[in-house]
């Protein structure tokens, strides 16, 4: 039995926790400094539960001790020292981050890795699973050109002025919005602002809008640079959402008040578990002497798993994080040091328990999208 920490009782946490304890094949211990999230958590899955002040390096350690895997479902901000106590004890890691500098931090921390001992962060949809889908794309091609990725977390009924509702992490959200984006453009490696390059499409008939975000290309700017001409990543919102955050954003300067950010989206934007993820990834490039374009497209509804209700976010973040636990545990994974989303098998991962999730069934459409013309890329930034 594969023995594992979790660090974070909150939305995601708490689907980590009920799915990875409901296989029978993990001791789950969760630590969150919140008592009031274990004690619900206690009521719904079969885990041992601690109170813990992730700050504290000696309750962290303590908490590591008989452990095999460490899993942080905690805002990114934790992660670095939750990553170098990992070392220290001998523990696998793995995270959901998708703030570019805590995984050069977590990079770092796993030059030093034992044998057997792996450091993974980004493991959730973006980065996570799309970085998955979109390497596997590249390897169906003789040489590449352009590769794009498309990631978005929705209400299936969106009803406030900015179509959107809090689905995941506000702090991550913010930061998503706020940060520069890497990107390659014409085979050089750059960033790109957050909120620009705005363009449409439609899939399954409703019209979406997508935009520049920050962190959600992983490491695949390290894994593609000089390979490919163009890779991106964008975020996909209702059509009319971006000019609202671009607002909010740039015009009343709350990317420099994130406190104040943070405040107002969670107080006046309500949450739902009513809601769909959509996945898209288009690779081209040239194929036995053509010019060619494969696509890959998923939505993901909520649904019901294990008899309870969770969110598409919830579903999705939380199988691509326990997918590849799953699959290091089972010795599927690189054995030792810093593992990236791509090196992983898209084949695999669907085969895998909790990654099948994200294959075709009766809450998983997976129909390719409709481009309009895109709009023009916006400013590029040095």
């Amino acid at each position: 039995m594969h023995r594992v920490l979790l660090m974070g009782a909150g939305k995601i946490g708490v689907a980590i926790a009920d799915y990875l304890s409901k296989t029978g094949d993990f001791d789950v211990r969760v630590a969150d400094v919140d008592q009031g999230s274990l004690d619900r958590l206690a009521k719904i899955a079969d885990v041992e539960t601690l109170r813990l002040d992730a700050t504290d390096p000696g309750a962290l350690m303590s908490a590591m001790k008989d452990r095999d895997s460490v899993m942080s479902a905690l805002s990114f901000a934790h992660n670095p020292p939750i990553a170098e106590a990992a070392l220290r004890a001998g523990l696998s890691y793995f995270d959901l981050t998708e703030d570019v500098q805590t995984t050069k931090k977590v990079m770092k921390v796993a030059k030093d890795a034992k044998p057997g001992q792996i450091f993974m962060p980004q493991c959730g949809l973006a980065p996570g699973f799309v970085s998955i889908v979109a390497h596997d794309l590249t390897t169906r091609m003789d040489s590449l050109d352009t590769v794009t990725m498309r990631v978005g977390a929705l209400p299936l009924y969106p009803s406030n002025a900015l179509k959107y509702n809090l689905t995941w992490s506000t702090d991550g959200l913010i930061n998503e919005y706020c940060n520069d984006c890497e990107a390659i453009h014409n085979g050089e490696l750059t960033n790109v602002l957050p909120l620009e390059g705005l363009e449409h499409f439609s899939v399954d008939g409703v019209r979406y809008e997508a935009f520049n975000t920050s962190g959600g290309l992983g490491t695949l700017c390290e894994t593609l640079g000089g390979k490919v001409r163009t890779l991106n990543y964008k975020t996909v919102r209702y059509q009319g959402h971006r000019d609202l955050a671009a607002f909010l954003v740039n015009e009343l300067r709350l990317s420099h008040r994130r406190d104040m950010f943070k405040d107002l989206l969670e107080h006046a934007v309500p949450m739902t578990d009513q809601d769909v993820v959509i996945v898209f990834c288009a690779v081209t490039g040239q194929k036995d002497g053509r010019l060619l374009q494969i696509t890959d497209a998923r939505k993901v509804y909520h649904n019901k798993v294990n008899g309870r209700e969770w969110s598409a976010i919830q579903i999705t973040t939380a199988m691509g994080i326990c997918a590849v636990l799953d699959m290091h545990a089972q010795g599927k994974l690189t054995s030792q040091g810093f593992v990236r989303q791509e090196e992983v098998s898209l084949k695999d991962f669907l085969a895998n328990r909790f990654g099948r999730h994200y294959a075709g069934d009766d809450h998983v459409l997976i129909e390719p999208p409709e481009y309009d013309l895109p709009e023009p890329d916006g400013p590029v930034s040095a």
